[in-house]
């Protein structure tokens, strides 16, 4: 009787299986298919993706070796070409050194192409600041101090990446100003972090005994 009871459950429940399968088999048909087409996509993107980064990877090597070669130029070109069609990574690193490039032969081009990369907010923040630091590096020697603390002074807080020459060049500004003050200020916040580089901190001791003794005090 018990087999007999077990044969009527198996009917029922491939009935039921039937029935689901004739109301919904068209869903589980195009579910299943988005699924495969959504994997296979995915597939092709990540290659997409990572023969794009293949290409961009040796363009930009050929660009930096336009560079090692002084053809700054042609190098320049390159990078600005990397920048307008390369994926995210490459395009910035390309921009920042396209206007490296540009600075041998134009500097205040180059800044320009550095400010225009600081105001970027698509571009990653360590970057950003890099461009900063490499407009105060173009400038320091023509600029005023009060300027170049504007530019400078944002990158030059605690834990800032590249707080150490940032503090260094508003040194060297302060001190071409004939601020003693602000010279003394800006050596002692690169004396008393002690995550300064030793040949940072020789170069502000040799700063120091140029002041004036009032100024050490």
């Amino acid at each position: 009787m018990s087999e007999l009871f077990n044969e009527v459950d198996e009917e029922v429940r491939r009935e039921r299986l039937k029935q689901l399968w004739d109301k919904y088999s068209l869903f589980i048909i195009i579910g299943a298919i988005l699924i495969v087409a959504g994997v296979g996509g995915w597939r092709g993107y990540q290659y997409l993706e990572g023969k794009k980064a293949a290409e961009a990877g040796a363009a930009f090597t050929a660009a930096a070796e336009l560079s090692d070669q002084n053809k700054h130029a042609e190098a320049e070109e390159a990078f600005n070409k990397i920048a307008a069609t390369a994926p995210a990574g490459y395009r910035n690193l390309a921009r920042l050194r396209a206007a490296a490039e540009a600075a041998a032969r134009d500097p205040q081009q180059a800044v320009k192409l550095y400010e225009a990369i600081a105001a970027d907010r698509s571009v990653p923040a360590q970057d950003r600041d890099l461009a900063t630091l490499r407009i105060g590096q173009l400038l320091v020697d023509t600029t005023a101090y009060n300027d170049m603390v504007q530019r400078l002074e944002p990158i030059s807080g605690p834990g800032a990446i590249y707080r150490h020459t940032a503090r260094e060049m508003l040194a060297l500004s302060a001190w071409r100003a004939n601020n003693v003050e602000a010279t003394r200020q800006w050596i002692e916040q690169i004396n008393l972090d002690p995550e300064t580089p030793a040949s940072l901190r020789n170069r502000a001791e040799v700063m120091q005994a140029l002041l004036p003794p009032a100024a050490k005090s």
